[in-house]
C-alpha cells in the first residue's frame, strides 16, 4: 500500500462517528426493510459497509422462530441494531414500542420517529417532543427523526437526545435535500451528531449531505428500491466517504466570475 493510501486510511480510522459513547468507522446507517427477502437485505447491508442497521420492530420479525428471523441474516454481534418506531403516530405508541424492544433485545440505543399522518409521513413534532422527554428520562439513548426546523432540533437536543435526524425530504421520496440552509444551521448549532434521515435517492444526495457537514446519513428506500440494491449500496458507501472527505478538505471559495487556474506572472510575451 502506498504512503498516500496509508495516510488516507489513517484519516478515516481517526475520523470516527461517535454516538452515545460508541464509535463507528462507517457514517452510513441503513434500514432492513423493503428488500425482496432477508438474503438480499444481508448482501446489500454488507456492501454498504454500514455498522448500524435500523429495525422497524413493529414490522420486521425478530422474535417468531417459526418464521425467518432477521438475526439469522444480520448478525447482531456484528451490527448494532437500532430499533425504531416506524408506523407510530402517538408518543404513547412510540414509547411502548421501544420499551418492548428493550425488553426483548436489551437495546438501549433507539431511533424515535412519531409520524403525523400516513400521506406525508412528516413528523408530529408535538408528539415527538413528548416521547423524547419520556424516553430520555427512561434512560434510553434517543436518536430522533424530526423536521428540518433548527429551533425544534435545539429543543430535542436540550431534552437530551443523543443525535438529531432532520429529514432531507419526505420519507421514501428520493428527491434529495430540499432545504440545505436549514440542515447547515442545525449542523452549526448542534453539539450532538446530526444525520440526514429521509429523502435521499441516489449517491449524489448522500455526498451532498456529508458536504453540508452532517455526521452521517440514514437511508433505506434509496438502496432497497434500486434496480440493483447491492450495487447501489456500494455507491452509497463511496459517496459517504467522498462527501466526508470533501467537507474535511474545505471546498474552494465560490466566485462570481471566472478566475484563471494558472498565474499570470511570468507569461512569455
Amino acid at each position: 500500500m502506498s504512503l498516500k493510501a496509508l495516510k488516507t486510511q489513517d484519516l478515516q480510522n481517526d475520523d470516527m462517528l461517535k454516538i452515545a459513547g460508541k464509535k463507528f468507522t462507517s457514517r452510513l446507517l441503513v434500514g432492513t426493510g423493503k428488500y425482496k427477502d432477508f438474503q438480499q437485505t444481508s448482501e446489500a447491508i454488507a456492501a454498504s459497509g454500514a455498522q448500524i442497521v435500523t429495525v422497524a420492530v413493529r414490522r420486521v420479525n425478530i422474535s417468531n422462530p417459526k418464521e425467518p428471523l432477521l438475526q439469522d441474516y444480520i448478525d447482531p454481534k456484528h451490527y448494532t441494531y437500532l430499533p425504531n418506531t416506524a408506523f407510530c403516530y402517538t408518543a404513547d405508541e412510540a414509547v411502548r414500542t421501544l420499551r418492548l424492544a428493550r425488553e426483548a433485545g436489551g437495546w438501549n440505543l433507539v431511533k424515535l420517529e412519531v409520524l403525523g399522518d400516513e400521506k406525508t409521513l412528516y413528523p408530529d413534532i408535538t408528539e415527538t417532543l413528548k416521547a423524547a422527554e419520556i424516553l430520555v428520562k427512561d434512560e434510553f439513548d434517543v436518536m430522533v427523526y424530526t423536521s428540518d426546523d433548527p429551533l425544534i432540533a435545539r429543543k430535542l437536543e436540550d431534552l437530551g437526545c443523543c443525535a438529531i435526524m432532520p429529514l432531507g425530504a419526505p420519507i421514501g421520496s428520493g428527491i434529495g435535500i430540499q432545504n440545505p440552509l436549514n440542515i447547515e444551521l442545525i449542523v452549526q448549532q448542534s453539539s450532538v451528531p446530526v444525520l440526514v434521515d429521509a429523502g435521499v435517492g441516489t449517491a449524489s444526495h448522500a455526498a451532498f449531505a456529508m458536504e453540508l457537514g452532517c455526521d452521517a446519513v440514514l437511508m433505506n428506500s434509496a438502496i432497497a428500491h434500486a434496480k440493483d440494491p447491492v450495487l447501489m449500496a456500494h455507491a452509497m458507501k463511496d459517496a459517504i466517504i467522498a462527501g466526508r472527505n470533501a467537507y474535511l478538505a474545505g471546498r474552494m471559495e465560490i466566485k462570481d466570475f471566472g478566475v484563471a487556474s494558472s498565474p499570470r506572472g511570468g507569461l512569455i510575451t
